[in-house]
């Protein structure tokens, strides 16, 4: 093997070539840097706008620490992508942040969903026909920090608990609400739901199916949910699907029920499983609602070795519903929920987000409130970059992982050739992300 001779080229040469496509999305699909400069009035020092978009810049490549605005490669590509005039030292990007917090997050949440409104997303619907909104606590562990607002989750860890909503089977983040860790994951969530199917409705018109687990069963959401469709009559329906809290039931008066009202199934000797429905009368401030309940009842008399149990186990599961569909479907449309498991993983690992970089729990809101702007960008551009036949990945998918976004489309290398009249974004001659890579931005930039 010959050995290799390493030296230090002239040519200017980024491993981010993506942060273009990130820039045209804010610049084109957005209003945030007007808002943000008209925000707060200020007289010296670097834009505001400028120093939010050089955090969602990092953050778009997978960087949250405020340290990582010092890695830059090549400031001037770094500035051209994102239309920014001035980038922000580390002592600037954190005491800006930590200063003009809550002014900030609601600019770069309103650009968060403007920035969905105006793309128009493409939606793959459920087989019922909705388009699925899916909300859940996702705890993030910061043990062993002092961060204002860290307290025990009931993941047993210390850490905050916020509730993320996400839209469509692609998972565009429509709320991620900032909470402590030890709230409970109902209190508050009636207006983060009323406020999300407000904006799903400005993103698509098609029917809309609301699920939750069994830490929101409470009629204060279903509520929410007939009282949004109440307001909304000319348009498509919005149905539910939520998991029942059993709490504390009597198992022997739901066995006896299920066998007079259930349809038993024999999957293997010592186990059977009886689904039924029933119509319940919940009522909810001085107001009657009758509800469908779907329940899913299990009796082991044997284990799976096949000892013989001296008392029946049995499990007990249900399901709080609209739709008028079988048990089984039910149950299916319902284990579909768990994707959104895999959101949440791609926030706090492909993002890396979990430990979030700020002592001050404004701060951590704000930058919670960045990310899910970034995260739906890069969902964007993975939908509409990686799958298609111009992609770069080979294998079918319905949809790429935030980090095979960054990896595929992001990190490209290229190189950067100025001239008089524009600025040139080289790649190599067998870059095989090249067409993925243009058909996205001209997208962004001219669709």
């Amino acid at each position: 093997m010959k050995r290799l001779k390493i030296e230090q080229s002239d040519a200017d040469i980024i491993s981010h070539s993506g942060l273009a496509l990130i820039g045209q999305a804010i610049k084109r699909h957005t209003k945030l840097s007007s808002q943000l400069d008209a925000s707060i009035p200020l007289r010296h020092g670097i834009k505001h706008s400028d120093v939010i978009k050089s955090y969602l810049a990092l953050l778009s490549i997978g960087k949250s620490d405020f340290e990582a605005i010092n890695t830059i490669e090549s400031e001037f590509y770094f500035m051209s992508a994102m239309d920014i005039n001035d980038i922000p030292c580390e002592a600037t990007l954190r005491q800006r942040m930590d200063k003009h917090a809550e002014h900030f997050l609601p600019i770069v949440e309103r650009a968060s969903r403007d920035f969905l409104s105006n793309i128009q997303p493409t939606l793959r619907p459920l087989p019922t026909g909705h388009i699925p909104i899916d909300a859940d606590v996702t705890p993030m562990d910061n043990s062993g920090s002092h961060k204002e607002g860290v307290s025990r989750t009931y993941k047993g860890h210390d850490g905050f608990a916020p509730m993320a909503v996400y839209l469509g089977q692609e998972g565009y983040c429509i709320g991620f609400d900032f909470r402590e860790g030890k709230q409970h994951c109902q209190k508050d969530t009636p207006a983060l739901l009323a406020k999300t199917l407000r904006q799903a409705r400005e993103i698509t018109t098609q029917p809309l199916l609301l699920r939750l687990d069994g830490g929101n069963d409470s009629i204060e959401n279903i509520d929410v949910i007939l009282e949004h469709s109440e307001d909304h009559k000319t348009q498509s329906p919005v149905d539910f699907l939520i998991k029942w809290n059993p709490r504390k039931q009597d198992k022997a008066y739901w066995l006896g029920l299920a066998e007079q009202k259930g349809r038993w199934e024999e999957p293997r000797e010592g186990k059977r499983i009886a689904t039924f429905s029933l119509q319940v009368s919940r009522q909810w401030q001085g107001d009657e609602y009758s509800v469908r309940q779907v329940i899913r009842l299990t009796e082991r008399t044997l284990d799976k070795q096949g000892q013989i149990l001296l008392v029946p186990e049995i499990d007990l599961e249900g399901w709080w519903t609209s739709l008028d569909i079988s048990e089984g479907d039910i149950i299916q449309l319902y284990a579909d929920h768990g994707t959104s498991e895999q959101f949440h993983s791609e926030f706090k690992t492909d993002m890396d987000i979990e430990r979030l970089p700020s002592g001050k729990f404004a701060t951590n809101a704000l930058v919670l409130g960045a990310s899910v702007l970034a995260y739906n960008i890069l969902r964007w551009i993975g939908q509409n970059g990686l799958l298609g036949p111009t992609s770069p990945k080979r294998n079918k998918a319905k949809r790429r992982r935030i980090k095979t976004v960054m990896q595929e489309l992001m990190y490209v290398a290229a190189r950067i050739i100025r001239t008089s009249r524009y600025i040139k974004i080289g790649f190599g001659k067998g870059c095989r992300a090249l067409q993925a890579f243009e058909t996205v931005y001209q997208k962004l930039a001219y669709g």
